[in-house]
């Protein structure tokens, strides 16, 4: 996942010392926040100047055709409007070669996208009061995040607000392509470790599993009644996430059919594939997650198995199936 650093978190340095700073550990990005502030642009431009990382502009504000002209000159990397801000739709002149973002807020539905999904490239979710810094995450994000990515696959999605190391790892393990830190990154004892945090670590979570997985409402579940191999080869197929997990009549895990479980099952019947059964195809003790586990309790449950884990139902203390947990995505969101 690339790390899109605010620049103005830090107080107590100049820019020169900030954008050094910033270069030496890594950064993918130089975030600034236009909060109707045409004196930003001389700190882009001082940016540009000092180096060749790029610019990642968040513009807030209800006239930002204002701002068109400065983006076109600096030929800003990336730039972002505020939805909220908005009096009317927005045309953006063709030239701003920019990728271009729309911003909304947790209250704000990802519907809105719609309207800019033809010419705009990305969504940056802001998980906090956008244009200022030190807020907590709002986790109602993390449901948001999986539609819109369910909704437009060829859209990258951005995250600004609340990002730690903790809260950094479920935005990788669910493909987001770029989070904005500010405070987290910028007033850390030490930059280096609290970009390595971001991009690589796992950290204690106050998160829970229950948090973050799918639910059940996003998920392929079969009762005993809808069971045949057709009926779960078109779930696996129907849902897209590589899996279908069997539940009895009140909801309590039956086991799971894989893809690599189908595989298994068609090769002790090569000879006759119509002798297939489900029972061929199914794993009825499957690896599980409980839903109440943190960040680093998952990873440290995962760590202790023996085999790769591309994903794990999720249970309540009851063995009751409350949702999954994907990894596939870890790998997609450093691309």
């Amino acid at each position: 996942m690339k790390i899109s650093a605010s620049v103005y978190s830090s107080k107590s340095q100049s820019l020169p010392e900030i954008i050094k700073d910033l270069d030496v550990h890594g950064a993918d990005f130089f975030h600034i926040d236009c909060n109707d502030d045409l004196g930003v642009f001389d700190d882009i431009a001082e940016i540009k100047q000092l180096s060749k990382t790029p610019v990642d502009l968040h513009i807030i504000s209800s006239e930002p055709e204002k701002y068109f002209a400065k983006a076109a000159e600096l030929n800003v990397d990336y730039v972002t409007f505020q939805y909220e801000n908005l009096k009317e739709k927005l045309t953006v002149p063709a030239s701003i070669t920019a990728k271009l973002g729309l911003a909304i807020t947790s209250e704000t539905d990802i519907s809105v996208f719609e309207e800019y999904s033809e010419k705009f490239d990305f969504i940056l979710f802001m998980t906090t009061t956008p244009g200022q810094s030190g807020g907590e995450f709002d986790k109602s994000n993390f449901k948001k995040i999986r539609q819109f990515r369910q909704k437009y696959p060829n859209k990258k999605i951005h995250v600004d607000g609340g990002v730690n190391g903790e809260v950094s790892f479920i935005l990788r393990n669910m493909g987001v392509y770029s989070s904005v830190s500010g405070s987290y990154l910028m007033t850390s004892e030490s930059m280096g470790a609290a970009m390595l945090n971001l991009k690589a670590h796992e950290v204690d979570s106050h998160f829970q599993v229950k948090d973050f997985m799918r639910t059940v409402e996003e998920l392929p579940l079969l009762k005993l009644k809808d069971r045949s191999v057709t009926g779960i080869l078109q779930s696996i197929e129907n849902y897209d996430v590589g899996f279908t997990i069997l539940i009895d009549d009140n909801g309590k895990l039956d086991g799971i059919v894989t893809n690599a479980d189908v595989r298994k099952g068609l090769l002790k019947h090569t000879d006759n594939l119509n002798d297939v059964s489900v029972a061929d195809i199914t794993n009825t003790d499957p690896v599980t997650a409980n839903e109440n586990f943190s960040v680093k309790e998952l990873l440290s449950f995962i760590k202790q198995q023996s085999f790769a884990i591309s994903y794990l139902p999720v249970v309540d203390d009851t063995n009751k199936v409350t949702g999954a947990v994907t990894f596939f995505n870890l790998i997609k969101g450093e691309l």
